[in-house]
């Protein structure tokens, strides 16, 4: 069997994915500004953590103009909610000392 610690998901390594993931659970729907302001985050450092997400099929991505600006919002997938709930009882686990 393995060790509770080789079931945390990769994915989630970094703070700010695991940022990520936690506002996209906690709202259905978020936009890139709220997303940003919520994690204090630069444009690039959330994109480039939120593309890593979507690559992995975690995060949905919808990209469209509200009158003339682009407006990007965000989703947590089917498959990356429930990747991150198991890795939450992953980590869950380990602060319990359980394997």
């Amino acid at each position: 069997m393995k060790h509770v610690i080789h079931t945390l998901n990769k994915a989630f390594d970094h703070r700010v994915r695991l940022g990520v993931m936690a506002v996209l659970l906690a709202n259905e729907l978020v936009s890139f500004n709220e997303l940003k302001e919520a994690l204090d985050l630069t444009d690039g450092n959330l994109a480039s953590h939120v593309a890593a997400l979507e690559k992995a099929g975690y995060v949905l991505v919808t990209k469209q103009f509200v009158g003339k600006k682009p407006n990007t919002t965000y989703a947590a997938s089917k498959e990356g909610k429930a990747a991150f709930q198991d890795h939450l009882t992953a980590l869950e686990k380990l602060l319990r000392g359980s394997s």
